[in-house]
């Protein structure tokens, strides 16, 4: 459930009035809702309070100081999976010993800035990664903690460029190598091996998949701890998926029954890593028409674009698009575009949608995961801001950006 509503035929988050925030902010811009996060975020929490665990946002999916102070608060963790993500986590107050650190490509200066800030574990995904952790955890007379992210070779039954749990896939390592490496990792002086880790995919609608690598995780944890391994933690990373259109995906309950049949018996507190499905549904973009074009193929061209939100581009993702001011029942078939130059810029194709006018809002939805944290400037274009909306008021949490801030940090050498 999100508190996107419309009142009187005008779009509302929580009690603000959409069409007033475009009007001071100006558009495009992403739009939060407090409510809707914080409802999701105890929703997901609350559906494992028969099991220790630890909810771990993940901050790839929407990195806002705001957003993540957000969860914070609520006692939650943070999973990064990159240096800037771990500095951003810890900016917004997350305590180090909550934070899980994932990625495939970690540098040396990463893992030695996640190491002095005493984060919980590292997430290790290659031979040659756990012995570089040790060497640097040597260098600094410490020991480093890790888990090992394991790939299950499951078909998450996704966008295979959101599916990481496959063998065809660059994250973890094979799971039939796991025991091997961690036998090999015990032996080595600065590890300290805190738990497994598995990660399968994002925007999961079944429950299969996730039921399937818990037993295999669960397997191979109990070997661990069979050869005196320590297991404080298994680490079953996120993916549940939302409603865009006309998915089905199970409810956090659902999940977290069918993971709790499973882990139950396995002594150890399980570490969730949601993103999309706390954050996805709580946000939206908000734009504003500019033309419109019909004829053999319709257009209507708003000034959002790809830059703005690439994933209809990227994935071919469905985005649902709504009025702010609730029309009538004219409705046309059309593409809706921005104003980059290329012909994959859109944000809807062969749609049917109300027909707009110049100088209408639009608000496309379920934008709050993967949205402004997957924007970028191209054809140098300013970055839009984020606002949230929070107990009556807006607040601007990321003003937009100037054309200053495009060219800060670039020179022309002498020439």
């Amino acid at each position: 459930m999100h508190y996107f509503q419309y009142k009187d035929g005008r779009l509302y988050c929580e009690e603000v009035l959409v069409e007033d925030i475009a009007r001071q902010v100006g558009t495009p811009f992403y739009l939060y809702s407090h409510r809707t996060l914080v409802r999701h975020f105890r929703a997901f929490d609350s559906a494992f309070s028969e099991l220790p665990h630890l909810i771990c946002y993940s901050a790839k999916a929407n990195s806002n100081l705001a957003v993540l102070k957000t969860f914070i608060n609520l006692g939650g963790g943070v999973d990064v999976v990159s240096a800037g993500e771990l500095f951003r986590a810890l900016r917004a107050g997350a305590d180090p010993s909550k934070i899980v650190y994932s990625g495939v490509g970690k540098r040396e200066d990463e893992i030695r800035y996640a190491l002095l800030e005493g984060i919980l574990m590292l997430n290790v995904e290659s031979y040659q990664e756990f012995h570089l952790i040790n060497g640097i955890a040597g260098k600094l007379g410490i020991k480093a903690p890790i888990s090992f992210r394991v790939n299950p070779d499951i078909d998450p039954q996704t966008h295979p460029y959101i599916a990481t749990g496959i063998r065809q896939a660059k994250f973890g390592i094979d799971i039939e190598q796991a025991l091997r490496w961690y036998r090999e990792a015990k032996e080595l002086p600065h590890l300290e091996i805190r738990g497994v880790s598995c990660h399968i995919g994002s925007q999961l609608t079944e429950l299969g998949p996730f039921v399937e690598a818990m037993k295999r995780v669960k397997e191979l944890a109990l070997k661990l701890r069979n050869e005196g391994m320590g297991v404080e933690y298994v680490d079953l990373g996120g993916g549940l998926g939302i409603t865009y259109h006309q998915e089905e995906p199970p409810h956090p309950q659902e999940y977290a029954l069918a993971i709790i049949g499973e882990g139950k018996d396995l002594p150890c507190t399980y570490i969730f890593e949601p993103g999309r499905v706390i954050v996805g549904n709580a946000g939206i973009l908000v734009t504003r028409v500019l033309y419109t074009k019909e004829g053999e193929k319709n257009f209507v061209v708003v000034d959002g674009a790809m830059n703005d939100l690439v994933r209809p581009t990227l994935y071919g993702a469905y985005q649902g698009i709504v009025s702010v001011t609730e029309k009538g029942g004219d409705e046309m078939v059309a593409d809706m575009v921005g104003p980059i130059c290329e012909s994959g810029d859109f944000l809807a194709q062969d749609r049917l949608m109300a027909r707009f006018e110049p100088g209408d809002l639009v608000a496309v939805m379920s934008a709050g995961a993967y949205g402004f944290s997957m924007s970028s400037n191209y054809n140098s274009r300013p970055r839009v801001p984020e606002v949230l909306v929070k107990d009556g008021e807006f607040f601007v949490i990321r003003e937009r950006e100037s054309y200053e801030d495009l060219i800060r940090g670039e020179m022309i050498p002498p020439i």
